[in-house]
């Protein structure tokens, strides 16, 4: 770097290359895999292109989540995406409860999503989608009942 010149070109250089590039992800067999997670409970999602059967645990999501609230949850990003009966997902959960095990295969189609067809990315992220909800049960702490609740205190 002998002059200033130089050092403009370096910066422009840098600027173009920040920018992240979002590349289709593809296994051999025309999927695409993600990991979700919602408080224990953890999902690996594969997407690939099909009907539209959703499938968890080798039943059918309408079997395993029979509550029609966990069933919306889990299809809030392909409705989002607009692309109901293109996909067929299968997924296998585990740990945590059905609200949690319904919210992490949510998280993960719409990561499957985003790496299958990079441009839903802006809709799904828009939505709130693709962040992983850190919200945990807070631990147990000695000396309390729970993780914040005291004995009950009595004067005598």
């Amino acid at each position: 770097m002998a002059d200033l010149s130089s050092l403009k070109d370096l910066a422009t250089t840098q600027t173009e290359s920040s920018a992240p590039v979002h590349v289709k992800k593809v296994d051999a067999q025309g999927r695409s895999y993600a990991t979700g997670k919602r408080k224990n409970a953890v999902a690996r999602v594969w997407v690939k292109p099909g009907s539209g059967k959703i499938t968890i645990n080798g039943k059918p999501f309408v079997n395993y989540f029979a509550r029609p609230v966990l069933q919306m949850i889990l299809r809030q990003p392909i409705f989002a995406a607009a692309r109901d009966g293109q996909f067929d997902i299968d997924a296998t959960v585990a740990g945590g409860g059905l609200s949690g095990q319904a919210g992490a295969v949510r998280h993960g189609i719409s990561k499957a999503l985003t790496y299958f067809e990079p441009g839903l990315r802006g809709v799904l992220k828009k939505g709130g989608f693709l962040t992983r909800d850190s919200r945990v049960v807070e631990r147990k702490k000695y000396g309390k009942a729970k993780a914040r609740r005291s004995f009950q205190f009595s004067k005598r």
